[in-house]
């Protein structure tokens, strides 16, 4: 009855909020409503015409409620008084329909479309009041578009005609629409690949092209030439555009300034540094040494000048923690030569950040942290030293769970492998990191876990893709069982829970993860997905060597420095997609599945190394490891019930995301998913995943949640709710009237996926 109330009052506020929209319109003036646009052309895509509109109503939280607006109406008209400043300050003033800004809409949409190939596209406005409301809609009739009817590269330079005439890599189609931005698109193409060939000085406003539109029927002939003035100049101006220009040096400078010259004579008090062509010139206190940066540089002495270089420069250097700002530039120092000039402006290198979270399920409270600091320029070569310390607490009925742990890590910002040139290892352009941990958790009564782990990883970044290829990493697994929590749970005659998860063991595993996004920092509001995929192996190294050595099995098992060692495969694919709506609003799509196989010296895969579904980032509606396997039904009587892991996961989520005002959005999602386990383990009964019965054992939660978005991290609260519990009787599974007992609380750092 309470939660019914509460909802209903949220509700109720909400209405108040979006019918009380006109109360600081003007006498005579409308409130600007809604804005639509209408085609009578389904190519015309509606959505990438919003952003030219001039003028959008008042943002609204999910698409109805403008919660910005009514903050700003429920401030008084006295000024003198601080709530009313205050609340006028945090929201957001009525949007008054202005003409003016339609007509330019108008335009703006009008030139949008002649240069899709709409050139003969009549843009209507339809407006209508309603009370202190305007309604405006845009009615867009298209007419019939001109399309390219023929193309003709007309270069008389043999090095311009080739590239251009590259019909495999052109954007021009026979029959395209007449899209100048796809011919622009065209003519910047051609211009890199030119340049990529060390025509330094060669852009692309010397092209252009010219279109013969008198054919009627809607056709354009279209031709590809060098601009007019270039045709009329004297060979010595063709010969500076078209000479290829190689790089001499490559003079690096690192200074606290970012507008410094690059006049080496007057660098008198400065130390100078020289490899291979390669120069630093930096104060006598050096920030940076010369190799870490070369190791980072694609623009190389004695190559070709090239604009993917000087990208891929900026984008290596910029990813450096001891560099705050890049700048490079080129001087020509012979006919054909170049120098290169990157000037370097360091940041801060030791940083100090903390991390908090908490859950409530169930009735119990957890609450954890951990504090890093990290020196990313450690030995003054951008190596990056990491120091992080965590602890968690949570209360468990008559037990507080304890756990700390602490991490170390060492980064490189090259390949760090007993193989290899100088130069192999250089153009590979990746990162080694060393970590080590440990970490110890207290049950009181149950059981403590030692954790000690230590492995070798490569990262290396390609466009929009990330891989890392972890080379191995061991860990030894140590616990120690208190003697009532055996009787209790692992009973030989029949135990509760696995005892294969409460003896020591080793892990020594590989593995890939690789990610990839669309995201376009150019066009922030474009829908875009990412997607990270991982695979890890573990134990045929010392299993092989088992075998080749002649051990024999002790209990089932080969073991390794008298220690059970695991060996299993497991993968994971998650793919997460963002339906972007405007600046406020975006649905959030989000999939995850995952697969862990256990074989050879190994019957199941650790418990560290299972699936687990429920808690802040996953099934909201249940605690952390708190839902499945299946329909297992947890223990009851145990504080926290081990057995609640799987080898399969799958996780779908959907979640609406708003801005509500300044830095508070609001979400609400619906989640679903559940783990099971691939074998039929005698301790964790109607866990097993099976076809024709996974499907009705997908659990469904549903919820609300607010975040606080400080720019550089966001603070969440989730509350969920459970919608359907596949451990319940048919009666009771769809939780229509959700109790107390229902609901799981969330903090967290961090959108959930």
């Amino acid at each position: 009855m309470k939660i019914r109330f509460f909802g209903l009052l949220i509700l109720i506020t909400l209405l108040f909020w979006s019918c009380n929209t006109t109360k600081y319109v003007p006498a005579g003036e409308y409130l600007l409503n809604k804005v639509s646009i209408k085609s009578d052309n389904k190519e015309i895509k509606n959505d990438g015409l919003k952003e030219y509109i001039r003028q959008t109503p008042n943002a609204a939280v999910f698409g109805a409620f403008r919660m910005q607006l009514g903050v700003y109406n429920l401030a008084g008209k006295d000024t003198t008084k601080w709530i009313n400043r205050t609340l006028k300050r945090i929201g957001d003033p009525p949007v008054i329909y202005n003409a003016t800004s339609t007509s330019l809409s108008v335009q703006q949409l009008q030139k949008v479309l002649e240069n899709k190939g709409y050139i003969n596209a009549k843009i209507q406005t339809d407006v209508r009041f309603k009370g202190k409301k305007a309604y405006v809609k845009y009615i867009i009739h298209s007419n019939t578009p001109y399309k390219l009817n023929q193309y003709k590269i007309d270069l008389k330079n043999e090095l311009l005609a080739n590239i251009a005439s590259d019909t495999a890599k052109s954007l021009i189609k026979p029959n395209m629409l007449f899209d100048v931005d796809v011919f622009n698109s065209e003519r910047q193409r051609i211009t890199s690949s030119i340049r990529e060939q060390g025509y330094f000085n060669f852009n692309k406003e010397f092209l252009s092209y010219y279109a013969d539109s008198t054919l009627n029927a809607h056709k354009v002939n279209m031709s590809l030439d060098m601009q007019e003035n270039l045709k009329r100049s004297s060979d010595s101006v063709n010969n500076v555009i078209f000479k290829k220009f190689n790089i001499r040096k490559v003079i690096f400078y690192t200074n606290t300034d970012a507008n410094v010259t690059t006049d080496l004579e007057n660098k008198v008090e400065m130390d100078t540094v020289t490899f291979r062509d390669f120069i630093l010139i930096s104060p006598k206190k050096r920030i940076l040494k010369l190799d870490a940066l070369v190791q980072n540089t694609y623009i190389n002495p004695k190559s070709l000048y090239s604009d993917e270089a000087v990208e891929k420069t900026y984008s290596s250097l910029n990813t450096l923690g001891p560099i705050k700002y890049v700048n490079i530039s080129f001087k020509e120092v012979d006919k054909n030569q170049l120098d290169c000039y990157i000037v370097i402006v360091p940041s801060k290198t030791v940083t100090l950040s903390t991390e908090l979270e908490a859950t409530y399920s169930a009735g119990y409270w957890g609450v954890g942290g951990n504090i890093n600091t990290v020196n990313r320029n450690v030995f003054k070569g951008a190596e990056s030293l990491s120091f992080l310390v965590r602890g968690a607490f949570e209360k468990q009925e008559v037990i507080w769970a304890k756990e700390y742990g602490v991490q170390v890590g060492l980064k490189f910002p090259r390949a760090i492998l007993p193989f290899g040139s100088y130069d192999f290892k250089r153009n590979i352009h990746a990162n080694t990191e060393f970590t080590s941990a440990l970490s110890y958790q207290s049950r009181p009564g149950e059981f403590t876990t030692t954790n000690a782990s230590g492995g070798i990883t490569y990262s290396w970044n390609r466009k929009q893709f990330r891989h890392s290829f972890q080379l191995f990493n061991l860990s030894y697994v140590q616990i120690n069982t208190e003697q009532a929590f055996r009787d209790m749970y692992l009973n030989p005659a029949k135990p509760l829970f696995n005892p294969y998860n409460y003896n020591d063991h080793f892990i020594m595993n590989m593995g890939y993860a690789g990610a990839f996004t669309t995201f376009n920092a150019n066009r922030p509001m474009q829908n875009y997905s990412t997607a990270r995929y991982t695979i890890e192996t573990a134990g045929n190294f010392l299993y092989a060597l088992s075998n080749i050595l002649g051990n024999e099995k002790v209990d089932g098992s080969y073991k390794f420095s008298n220690v059970r060692y695991s060996q299993y495969v497991k993968t994971e694919f998650n793919l997460t997609h963002h339906q972007i709506f405007d600046k406020n609003n975006r649905l959030v799509y989000h999939f995850d599945v995952g697969v862990g196989i256990p074989y050879g010296n190994a019957n199941v895969i650790p418990y560290e190394k299972r699936f687990f579904s429920g808690g802040a980032n996953s099934v909201r509606g249940w605690g952390e490891s708190m839902l499945g396997p299946g329909i297992y039904n947890r223990i009851t009587g145990s504080s926290r019930d081990f057995n609640q892991v799987g080898d399969i996961k799958l996780d779908m989520n959907m979640e609406y995301r708003a801005k509500i005002i300044k830095m508070l959005e609001g979400a609400v999602f619906l989640d679903a998913g559940n783990v099971w386990t691939i074998k039929d383990y005698a301790t964790q009964q109607g866990g097993t995943f099976k076809f024709d019965t996974f499907a009705s054992q997908i659990a469904l939660a549903y919820g609300v949640g607010i975040r606080f978005d400080f720019s550089f991290f966001i603070l969440r609260f989730d509350l969920g709710a459970k919608l359907y519990d596949p451990v319940l009787s048919r009666r009771e599974q769809w939780r229509i009237k959700p109790g107390w007992s229902d609901l799981a609380f969330h903090f967290g750092i961090g959108y959930p996926f």
